[in-house]
């Protein structure tokens, strides 16, 4: 049993990045809402608690708060920025406000009457931290001392070495704190005793043992998409359960340009994978025709998707697919008494957490995980559900997979689909296809495409006057979007060279028709998210 440590979400924005930190050092981490009880905590048994930090004051009404029987557990505690302001307060400490928050670096200076804390024994007298807050924590609890302070927090580190309990006001997490990775190291290692057994192989061979478990001798379909996600899953699946494993390709004519022949190629030629190549854009584009809500087109896509999948598993249960794209299949497939009960799906952690919690907002409903029609047929399987993005790439690599599938950008479950920013017919999604083509080519070209979260171009379905040669045209605008990030949980708008731009703006021009105008998408996430839809 891996060790597992919960980071207890307040609502923070670096909830996420705290259970990747955890994570980075080896050890597994769940983000739970701060609603969990002391019993499923107890029953759950996890070796470390961390809490997260929150955009309220703990003053506010209503304020997330925590059942405080979770400190007579006897498991080492965490709090960071909030968390370690609502231990103060619920353990008898005062938080103040004071008026003076601190905001970006700071300076922090240890506090020699309070001894070496643990977390951080050999730090010098004065370090630089990154703060977010306006209370701060102004006496500690009985029980506690004061190890660090501020210009704006009398208390910015304090602990009950006793009682393992640790609060620091600054926010380790981030990059711009120095030495924060150290904080994590010591507190999971030294005070919680973690072993650091959360590796990739690690992580293959749970998820195989898991596979097994669930799946038994039973057919498994496993839905690929051409992206790393559902490919590493097909890769993980397929080294648990083999020859039970059908991989099945949905070509919805949504796809992106060269993928369908990558998908052939990877898993019929090289994994020697039972492939069926479903090729269903005509009914995926009579299914869109005149839609123009995003929610709609996702919900759209999702059950179509999953419709398409029972009836190639009716026609492996029946005697194998025949090739129309009417739900049947090119491939070939071999005749199986009874058709698959399990299907494969990509879905990562992020995705979970996106499509709402507690403490998440549910900001767009997931193709993976909230487009699925309430009567599926399948039993789900998704091996990947407990991962963030950069822990399947490791995975991926670990299984064989190949590098230009491994790294390649995210996509959306719903393809082109929700990059035509409108109704979605055949005519667009080639336009779009095409310029998303050229800017992936340039960007790859210009050595950034590693560098990247994602680089794409976007179609708002609206026509904007233009004059080419001697006359004037009416076409679309197409939107470069290019981002940075680490987990797409934030992003920051990418800083193209303007010459790149310029070549991207200038071949989509004159090689894509009907095509007039280009433009860059400059906004973050947030306000934005990465996806127009």
């Amino acid at each position: 049993m891996t060790d597992t440590v919960l980071v207890v979400d307040f609502g923070a924005q670096y909830a996420r990045l705290i259970a990747r930190r955890v994570r980075e050092a080896h050890v597994y981490s769940e983000i739970v809402p701060s609603s969990i009880s002391v019993e499923e905590i107890r029953a759950r048994a996890p070796k470390g608690i961390i809490f997260s930090g929150g955009p309220k004051s703990v003053y506010e009404t209503p304020a997330p708060s925590i059942d405080p029987g979770i400190y007579e557990l006897g498991i080492p505690i965490l709090g960071l920025c909030y968390g370690a302001q609502l231990m103060a307060l619920q353990l008898g400490g005062t938080v103040s406000r004071t008026g003076a928050g601190e905001y970006g670096r700071t300076a922090l200076s240890l506090t020699p009457s309070g001894g070496k804390s643990p977390l951080f024994p050999d730090w010098p007298a004065t370090s630089s931290v990154w703060m977010s807050h306006g209370d701060a924590i102004t006496e500690v609890p009985p029980g506690f001392v004061a190890t660090a302070s501020s210009s704006g927090a009398p208390v910015a580190a304090m602990h009950d070495v006793e009682r393992r309990l640790f609060g620091l006001q600054f926010h380790p997490e981030v990059v711009h704190t120095d030495r924060g990775g150290e904080v994590f190291d010591h507190f999971l290692i030294d005070v919680c005793g973690c072993a650091p057994e959360w590796t990739h192989v690690s992580i293959i061979e749970q998820q195989v043992e898991a596979v097994r478990a669930q799946v038994g001798s039973d057919r498994v379909l496993c839905a690929l998409s051409g992206g790393v996600d559902s490919a590493v899953a097909a890769a993980l699946v397929h080294k648990a359960v083999g020859s039970q494993l059908t991989c099945v390709f949905v070509d919805t004519g949504l796809m992106r340009a060269g993928e369908a022949d990558q998908v052939e190629d990877t898993f019929r030629r090289q994994f020697k994978v039972e492939l069926v190549h479903v090729k269903a854009a005509d009914r995926y584009f009579a299914a869109l025709s005149g839609v123009t809500d995003p929610e709609r087109k996702r919900k759209i896509i999702g059950e179509l998707f999953i419709r398409i999948f029972e009836e190639v598993a009716r026609d492996l249960g029946a005697g194998g697919p025949e090739s129309d794209g009417g739900g049947a299949a090119d491939g070939g497939g071999v005749a199986y008494g009874d058709g698959p009960r399990f299907l494969v799906q990509g879905t990562l952690y992020p995705d979970v957490i996106e499509s709402g919690s507690d403490t998440a907002a549910n900001i767009k409903s997931h193709h993976n995980v909230g487009g699925l029609p309430e009567d599926l047929d399948f039993e789900l399987v998704e091996p990947l559900r407990l991962l963030f993005k950069d822990e399947v790439r490791a995975v991926g690599e670990e299984l064989g997979l190949p590098h230009e599938i491994v790294w390649r950008q995210p996509f959306p479950g719903p393809g082109l689909g929700v990059r035509i920013i409108g109704e979605v017919t055949p005519e667009r999604a080639e336009i779009l296809r095409a310029a998303d083509a050229v800017v992936v080519e340039e960007i790859r070209r210009a050595g950034l495409y590693r560098e990247l979260w994602q680089s794409f171009a976007v179609m708002p379905a609206v026509r904007t006057v233009g004059v080419m040669g001697d006359g004037r045209t009416y076409a679309y605008p197409i939107v470069i979007r290019a981002v940075t990030s680490d987990d797409a949980m934030t992003a920051d708008w990418a800083r193209l060279p303007y010459d790149l731009v310029e070549r991207i703006a200038s071949r989509i021009i004159n090689e894509v028709e009907g095509v007039n105008r280009v433009a860059l998408d400059v906004t973050s996430k947030p306000p934005g998210t990465i996806e127009w839809e």
